[in-house]
């Protein structure tokens, strides 16, 4: 078996249909989860508007559209009390949902995205948070 390899963005990577079941499958989890589920129902205010936001995102990152018009940086270091953790977490959860995608470059390229954005997002609120302390890198999960 051929192994996967990064290729997004790209328009034959995934349909739309493919992002928008992500993104739906993954919050769902998020949503119930013990760690995550508190942080998300008490930050965002209006879910249909977030999934469209994230299938913007993801159809970007992914297919390489220009729907997405967002700046997520600031939103997330402006949360109180983010951890490596909670991270970590996110993106164990991405994962196991990409998993059961049933496509394996989407699995491949989603999760290789969603590593570097968590470790980005994570870092740059180590350094507006807690400019004194040394940085600490995502494990991957």
């Amino acid at each position: 078996m051929l192994q996967p390899e990064f290729l997004a963005p790209n328009p034959g990577l995934c349909t739309e249909e493919e992002i928008s079941r992500l993104v739906h499958t993954f919050y769902a989890r998020a949503r119930k989860d013990p760690s995550l589920g508190p942080i998300f129902e008490a930050h965002v205010t209006d879910w249909d508007a977030h999934f469209v936001q994230m299938i913007n995102f993801w159809s970007m990152k992914l297919r390489g559209t220009n729907h997405f018009r967002g700046a997520p940086m600031p939103k997330h270091v402006a949360l109180p009390g983010l951890t490596s953790e909670l991270f970590e977490r996110w993106i164990q959860l991405f994962r196991e949902t990409t998993s059961e995608m049933g496509n394996p470059n989407l699995q491949f390229n989603a999760d290789t995205l969603a590593l570097h954005i968590g470790g980005r997002l994570w870092l740059r609120y180590q350094m507006e948070r807690y400019p004194d302390r040394e940085l600490v890198e995502l494990c991957g999960a």
